[in-house]
């Protein structure tokens, strides 16, 4: 049984992520890239990754980790599952 949801705006940007790393570095990379990412997403749900608090300052409530070149914005919903908020490129600006 899954332990995790993706968001719709998480989707998208894994999309691109595979996309993205598609025309750059072909299937099996983006595959694997992807794949990845899914087993990072298993991790956070069972507590196996390092989970940072959002800081309070941004006045939004959640946990970053850190999964190759990505970070991952997650957060524990009401059903106790772990909702994967969004992935966004170590060089984007969290706040966006």
């Amino acid at each position: 049984m899954k332990n995790f949801v993706v968001s719709k705006r998480a989707g998208l940007h894994i999309d691109e992520i595979y996309q993205t790393t598609f025309r750059r570095w072909g299937l099996k990379q983006a595959t694997k890239y992807a794949e990845g990412l899914f087993e990072h997403f298993k991790k956070i749900a069972t507590r196996q990754v390092l989970l940072r608090p959002i800081p309070a300052e941004l006045g939004v409530n959640g946990f970053l980790s850190h999964y190759e070149k990505h970070f991952v914005y997650s957060k524990i919903l009401k059903s106790g599952k772990v909702g994967i908020v969004t992935v966004l490129h170590q060089i984007e600006r969290f706040n966006e």
